[in-house]
């Protein structure tokens, strides 16, 4: 089953018209900022035919992710995006960094939303109404939307990092944990945008 629009649909009809839907993309990486997005979709009646396929980023391919960031941007209300680097993952741990990254990308949109539907986390310093909905992105669309818009973003700046850090290969495998990946470490060592908290990290840098 596709996302649907139904919490949101029950938050619009309750007079809650700027319902902000938030997820991340990066929390398991070796490498890399972890990204949030927050989108807030119009009160449709129902989806427009460009955003029928949104869907949880990790059941899409790079190319569908592309064309559906676009979409998603085209007809968001309101969207931001909000990214903590690998330093502050390793001095505040990853749970807190993500809900730093979810604030962040609260904070960036131009409208202060009226409900917040999240993927998984609860955010105690989110003042509005927010619900917590495990498996999120595969439940609704504002979340799916926001973690292609996270997922997309996050995959643009690691494939930025690729060209000042080549070595590493991170245009091809993003900062996860890949046969890859763990090569160029043992190799190489960590580059500053690896998360030396992390325990793989950890081990093969001791390793070296």
């Amino acid at each position: 089953m596709p996302p649907s629009l139904e919490r949101e649909k029950a938050l619009w009809q309750a007079g809650m018209r700027l319902v902000a839907g938030l997820d991340e993309a990066g929390r398991g990486a070796w490498a890399g900022p972890v990204v949030a997005a927050a989108v807030i979709l119009p009160a449709f009646d129902e989806l427009p035919a460009e955003l029928r396929d949104v869907d949880d980023s990790k059941c899409l391919s790079p190319a569908q992710r592309q064309r559906l960031y676009h979409a998603v941007l085209r007809h968001a209300y309101a969207w931001g995006v909000g990214i903590v680097p690998a330093q502050e993952i390793d001095r505040l741990g990853i749970v807190p960094a993500t809900r730093t990254a979810m604030e962040l990308a609260l904070d960036s949109l131009t409208c202060r939303p009226e409900a917040v539907l999240v993927d998984a986390l609860r955010l105690p310093e989110v003042s509005c109404p927010q619900e917590a909905i495990i498996r999120g992105d595969q439940l609704c669309v504002s979340i799916a939307a926001a973690s292609i818009v996270a997922k997309v973003t996050r995959d643009h700046w690691m494939t930025a990092a690729h060209a000042w850090l080549p070595a590493y290969g991170f245009a091809h495998h993003k900062g996860y944990g890949t046969a890859e990946h763990r090569s160029a470490l043992q190799r190489y060592g960590p580059s500053p945008i690896h998360r030396l908290s992390y325990a793989p990290v950890a081990e093969l840098v001791e390793e070296a």
